[in-house]
């Protein structure tokens, strides 16, 4: 299930894209799974875990892949820590549900993220679980709300 943290007062990797530069393992750019989201996101081929092809910048490495499909990949092989899901775009929510079906898995938030259809998420600053679009921006701003109240009392 995907657990989201939202405008929350945690600890979470605030620079995934850098940190995946340096810690990326080329198995898991051979992963078919990793390969289907690089070409779905970014519109770009897997020809090795050294080689990727881009229609714009042609042979990229790993490193030039955009901060959105890093942190997806991250998501899914390095449990060291809690994403921030506001480097990835809407482009990216179907591929987070994806993971979340495949772990559990919990991120952090600092926008509205576009989800679509029907879906399971719990937003873990009141622990409401949501289950469509309309749910889920109501909790989203129900848990904003509740962050602000509490920056207001400190």
């Amino acid at each position: 299930m995907l657990k989201i943290w939202y405008y929350a007062n945690i600890e979470y990797m605030k620079d995934a894209p850098s940190y995946f530069d340096n810690v990326y393992e080329d198995e898991w750019i051979e992963d078919s799974f990793v390969k289907e989201m690089i070409q779905d996101v970014d519109h770009c081929t897997v020809i090795s875990s050294h080689v990727i092809d881009s229609p714009i910048l042609g042979a990229i490495t790993p490193r030039e892949l955009s901060g959105g499909v890093k942190v997806l990949i991250l998501m899914l092989k390095d449990d060291s820590f809690i994403y921030n899901m506001s480097n990835c775009g809407d482009n990216c929510a179907k591929w987070i549900l994806k993971i979340a079906e495949k772990k559990d898995l919990t991120v952090y938030l600092q926008h509205i993220m576009r989800f679509e259809g029907e879906f399971k998420i719990q937003i873990m600053n009141t622990g409401k679980i949501v289950c469509n679009s309309a749910e889920y921006v109501e909790g989203l701003l129900e848990a904003e709300e509740m962050e602000d109240e509490r920056k207001l009392l400190v």
